[in-house]
């Protein structure tokens, strides 16, 4: 494993787990949140969110976390030999996403952009609550069309992250 996408709903852990997945394999940890939102949670023109995952892909060993997938194509899946889609049941996404609120409250992480405040705000809960409706559907078609030499992990359960990432060493 060289270069993996990580992708998952809101509050399914692709940032905790992008950060310990390069800690077991040694890869930089490229968080999308921060090189596509700008202050206030504004998007990026979607043609500077492929610019930037573009520049991300380009490199020869990463972890990219996030989703954007409106933005391919970028190359991202193209030259990923792994995939991990964080498949997390809804109800565990929405208390983690809370929970996230109350621990992260004035304080700062690494994958928040800057000038973006950790929020729970309705688009963000409605977000949440609709991606196994609105988004899961094209992430599952996204990787059934990746290539064979891909190996595509699709987490369904806190348990099955752990064991992955136990599986690494």
């Amino acid at each position: 494993m060289k270069r993996i996408a990580v992708l998952g709903s809101g509050g399914a852990g692709k940032s905790v787990f992008a950060r310990k997945l390069g800690a077991a394999t040694g890869l930089p940890v490229v968080y999308l949140d921060p090189l596509v939102w700008k202050p206030q949670w504004q998007l990026a023109p979607v043609e500077e969110v492929r610019d930037v995952i573009r520049a991300a892909a380009s490199g020869d060993a990463w972890v990219i976390e996030g989703n954007f997938l409106g933005s391919e194509p970028t190359g991202r899946f193209e030259r990923a030999d792994t995939v991990v889609f964080l498949d997390l049941p809804r109800r565990s996404c929405l208390r983690r996403i809370v929970w996230r609120r109350l621990r992260d409250a004035r304080r700062s992480r690494v994958d928040l952009p800057a000038g973006c405040n950790e929020a729970l705000d309705h688009h963000f809960v409605r977000w949440v609550w609709r991606f196994p409706v609105d988004s899961r559907p094209g992430v599952l078609e996204l990787l059934r069309r990746l290539p064979p030499r891909v190996a595509v992990h699709q987490l369904r359960s806190a348990r099955e992250v752990r064991q992955f990432l136990r599986a690494l060493g």
